[in-house]
């Protein structure tokens, strides 16, 4: 069983798994940016480590730091999240060579899901049906024609290790294929470092639906069920519903053990979601699968009564499915909006700052999984995501009036913040939406009129369907509403030093408390630098946050390399000589 697991992410993810740990008993370990360092998880956590400045590459993605962090901290286990090195099979490999239990399939698993033409040729082989096109990647423009010309326009070019609606484009026409095959190879370049695409047949007016699987590393695999996400602009998912109404009780069972052949023929344990397009008839064709915890998995958490990330943990410690397939019932319906620091009239342009205001809205089975809390800033280093606002009821209909209501109640404000929340109110007033029969291409198709119907919602503070009677009132007016801190050791906990000159032997002393710097290599050369003593990048980010939090000193370069003992001493000093 993992005793003390690192969490390798932030916002609203990092959260959710360390209240899982919590459950569980499982010790927390939170890493944090410059930007993220009195954040919500930070809070939570045991332990917090400084992995680096706001830049993710410098940071979150900085595979070393993260590890070095979970080495350091005594973790025994590493949770991804979504995004970020999820789905990184080189960062699960190194994980698993450090001794670290990664929580998530196996590498050699990932890299093979991670590779869309790859995973279209093993679940071909596993017997799940294709759309018309290759399985091979596609090298050139002319052999991508000719795969064209024998399935039929339109054609849709992907990305072979694309995700998050990144490195797609869709074709009509023959003149315009060799432009946009250059064009996608070069957005894969650029986004995904690997120029590889394939080609298959456009499915026009198609739903996409996806089941979601829970393996262990014993051969057992359930599904619990699929969610729609047809709502989506440019291929990023805006609104998740499940179940998935336009299906019948045995498509939607046909999904399920496909998913889940599919899952076991690559020898897959952990949480992963197969992901389909399904055509007005009702037939499915395989997609993707996606190798970690979706963003959308509270949808199937609300459906089903099982909690995925707590069964991910399990999972991972070893344990096998305590679920058989008759054990999952899916209830009633759910729907879940993503709330983004985004402004839809500015062709959804992000906008971050400060959270003046961020009330959240309660009642019968309402749930707002968040990263963020009142008086927090929304960083512009990173994803949109403000919040996530799920719902259950028992049939649709009352989930969307549910949901609309939940959406009236949301009030999140400040200086150049934005967010979706009202366009998110105009999609459930529309008819399409409002009987199911909208398709993946709804959203683009009809977005000048729901963003002008949004203006108008957020401008009027249009009620709730049945009309709300009188104000709500969720949290008084005046200080934030966060949570309670749990007690832990934390640097801004931590009792202040003496209000004596700050020396270089204090910074010895605080390099040994906070990096582990042994006695004997401490050093009275203000000219020595932090290599000289055998410290590396991570022991200086500890030292960084320590000297800002003790003594309100910013050192505004991330490299040890450019500072001296001595210049670190006399920046405090001049710190405290300051007036309070």
């Amino acid at each position: 069983m993992i005793g003390r697991l690192l969490v390798a992410n932030r916002g609203e993810i990092a959260v959710r798994v360390a209240r899982a740990c919590r459950e569980l008993g499982i010790e927390v370990v939170a890493v944090y940016s410059t930007a993220d360092r009195r954040s919500a998880v930070v809070e939570m956590a045991d332990e917090a480590v400084h992995i680096g400045p706001p830049a993710p590459r410098a940071s979150y993605l900085h595979v070393p730091n993260v590890v070095e962090a979970a080495l350091r901290s005594g973790a025994d286990a590493v949770h991804p999240g979504y995004g970020f090195l999820s789905e990184d099979p080189d960062f699960a490999e190194i994980c698993e060579a450090e001794g670290l239990t990664f929580v998530g399939p196996p590498p050699e698993v990932m890299q093979q899901m991670g590779n869309k033409a790859t995973a279209r040729r093993l679940m071909a082989a596993a017997g799940l049906p294709l759309l018309p096109g290759v399985v091979d990647p596609v090298r050139t423009a002319e052999e991508g024609l000719a795969v064209a010309a024998e399935i039929g326009y339109p054609v849709i070019i992907k990305a072979a290790a694309g995700g998050g609606g990144r490195g797609m484009t869709v074709v009509h026409d023959p003149a315009d294929f060799a432009e946009a095959f250059a064009t996608t190879r070069t957005v894969a370049r650029a986004v995904f470092r690997d120029p590889t695409v394939y080609v298959e047949r456009y499915l026009s007016g198609a739903r996409h639906v996806e089941v979601q699987v829970l393996c262990d590393a014993h051969g057992n695999g359930v599904y619990l069920g699929e969610r729609d996400c047809s709502l989506q602009r440019r291929h990023q998912k805006l609104l998740e519903e499940g179940p998935a109404g336009h299906l019948t009780p045995e498509q939607r069972a046909g999904l399920g053990e496909m998913a889940v052949r599919g899952a076991l023929s690559v020898g897959y344990s952990g949480a992963g979601t197969v992901e389909f397009l399904v055509d007005d008839a009702g037939r499915a064709y395989f997609m993707e699968m996606n190798a970690r915890i979706q963003v959308e998995h509270p949808v199937t958490e609300l459906l089903t009564g099982v909690d995925l990330v707590r069964e991910q943990l399990l999972v991972a410690g070893g344990e096998r499915l305590g679920l058989r397939q008759e054990d999952v019932v899916v209830r009633g319906a759910a729907i879940e909006c993503r709330i983004n620091a985004e402004d839809p009239a500015r062709g959804f342009a992000p906008a971050p700052g400060r959270l003046d205001v961020l009330r959240v809205p309660d009642g019968p089975w309402t749930r707002f999984d968040t990263g963020y809390r009142q008086g927090d800033e929304v960083s512009p280093h990173y994803d949109s995501l403000l919040g996530k606002l799920v719902v259950w009821a028992p049939d649709r209909e009352q989930a969307v009036r549910r949901m609309d209501r939940a959406l009236a109640e949301l009030r999140v404000e400040g200086p150049g913040v934005h967010t979706t929340a009202a366009l998110h109110r105009a999609l459930l007033r529309d008819p399409d939406v409002r009987a199911d029969r909208h398709d993946v291409q709804f959203l683009d198709r009809r977005l000048p009129d729901l963003v002008a119907r949004a203006t108008a919602i957020a401008a009027s503070r249009e009620p709730a369907l049945p009309a709300a009677r009188g104000a709500l009132h969720l949290v008084p007016a005046g200080d934030p509403a966060g949570p309670v801190p749990v007690p832990h050791s934390r640097p801004e906990e931590d009792p202040p030093m003496s209000a004596a000159p700050f020396t270089q032997a204090d910074l010895m002393q605080l390099l040994t408390e906070k990096a582990g710097l042994p006695a004997e290599a401490h050093t009275d050369d203000p000219d020595a630098r932090f290599a000289d003593v055998g410290l590396d990048s991570l022991a200086f980010l500890s030292m960084q946050t320590e000297l800002q939090d003790r003594f309100g000193t910013a050192m505004p370069d991330d490299s040890p390399d450019n500072y001296t003992f001595g210049e670190i001493v006399r920046a405090v000093s001049a710190a405290q000589a300051q007036p309070a």
